[in-house]
């Protein structure tokens, strides 16, 4: 026995002699750098447009700048620090980027949770001042969403920078719409700096039908549209959706070794309620409980990754919705809701309507879908309603939409930039 503990120590003690070697020898050769900006190649080696400055600084030198963004406008980079042996790998908002690169910020216009992504989801957002720098902030989630003549009168070039998650009634693209707009009315250059969607390794749902556009479906496209921001904003400028027909001048800072089949994973989380890369991969399918009787999840450590209601009794999993940071209001507040925790599904590549389904034949409560019919907006169609309400299957759903879908994907690949 004590020459087994002897043998182990001996190897113990060799061991960490040769760590340490290597720990001093990896740090001897990886010399701190300069402060100049480096890509992070994770990812499969995927880089943002924002982290790609060399192509869009050029456009914005001498120019009055107005910037649309929130907290997902970051780009990495790798800084020095006081041990000259390492280094720290930061992520850096683009305004702060741009300021110290002396571009001429004029204004900052913020979407739907705000430029710091603090707000409830549907809450208005004020116009400010941004404390760091002092610009000013104008919200497109408040008196207006799109920018005015007023707003835009002393900007010489917009530049787009937000991080998308590839659903259709995620409204960043709706204030990307409406940016363009405005452009196009007022003949300003718009700069989209791309970045990947989480969700653009697939395209499903329901395809919006005439009448039924909103905030949260302006265009005729499916629920998952397997298109980067970029992507879909040469969709927006090539189908003439902007109004009037007109076009904007739009320039694209295209991701490097992207392609849609790529999975990614977003550093920083682009709302409040959409904390997980899970989350966002579940968002498709489980938003649609946000019009009806069943909780998303608002209220807890994990929105969107489960549902439930204190109408649906034959669950075992259970959960009590509380104010927090994104919900100062959830829905069946202190209330007990059973449902199904979906932390643990498998990756999605399709729109999972069994959720919905079950969770409608197991309500006992009369009325299921909100009495504004949200439902219908969120679907883009009031068909999926009706046919959830007259018993269809899924697959039978499924089939309803094929042909809607293979005519959009024909359209989609006209402005495709990324296999």
């Amino acid at each position: 026995m004590n020459q087994v503990k002897l043998n182990f120590e001996k190897f113990f003690v060799k061991y960490t002699q040769l760590f340490s070697i290597f720990f001093c020898f990896c740090c001897i050769s990886l010399p701190a750098q300069d402060k100049s900006r480096f890509p992070i190649h994770n990812h499969d080696g995927i880089i943002t447009g924002a982290d790609q400055s060399e192509l869009y600084l050029p456009l914005l030198e001498g120019k009055k700048v107005g910037i649309i963004t929130n907290q997902t406008g970051i780009i990495f980079r790798k800084s020095p620090t006081n041990n000259p042996n390492y280094l720290s790998i930061d992520t850096v908002s683009i305004v702060d980027f741009l300021i110290s690169e002396r571009i001429q910020i004029k204004k900052i216009f913020s979407p739907e949770h705000g430029f710091r992504g603090n707000a409830d989801a549907g809450e208005q957002v004020k116009d400010g001042k941004d404390t760091k720098t002092g610009i000013e902030i104008i919200s497109l989630y408040g008196n207006n969403k799109k920018p005015t003549q007023e707003q835009i009168k002393d900007i010489d070039i917009l530049l787009f920078d937000i991080q998308d998650v590839g659903v259709r009634f995620y409204t960043y693209i709706s204030t990307l719409h409406y940016v363009m707009e405005t452009a196009a009315e007022n003949k300003i250059p718009l700069v989209i700096l791309d970045r990947p969607n989480p969700n653009g390794h697939y395209v499903d749902g329901t395809v919006l039908e005439e009448g039924f556009q909103s905030f949260v479906g302006m265009h005729k496209v499916p629920v998952v549209y397997g298109m980067t921001i970029g992507e879909y904003a040469r969709m927006i400028n090539g189908e003439k959706w902007l109004k009037n027909g007109l076009q904007c001048e739009l320039s694209i800072i295209p991701l490097k070794n992207y392609t849609h089949s790529k999975k990614y994973s977003l550093p920083i989380p682009p709302s409040p309620n959409l904390k997980t890369d899970h989350a966002i991969n579940l968002y498709p399918s489980t938003c649609f409980f946000e019009g009806t009787n069943v909780s998303e999840g608002r209220g807890t450590d994990f929105p969107f990754e489960v549902y439930g209601s204190p109408y649906i009794t034959t669950y075992d999993f259970k959960f009590i919705p509380q104010p927090n940071f994104g919900a100062k209001s959830p829905r069946y507040k202190g209330q007990v809701c059973y449902g199904k925790d979906l932390r643990d599904e498998p990756h999605l590549s399709e729109i999972k309507l069994e959720w919905i389904l079950t969770a409608y034949a197991n309500n006992n409560k009369p009325l299921f879908f909100n009495k504004d019919l949200f439902f219908d907006k969120l679907a883009g169609t009031d068909k999926l309603r009706k046919q959830i309400i007259g018993g269809k299957s899924e697959e039978e759903i499924r089939n309803s939409w094929k042909d809607d879908l293979e005519k959009f994907k024909t359209k989609r690949a006209k402005y495709l930039l990324y296999p």
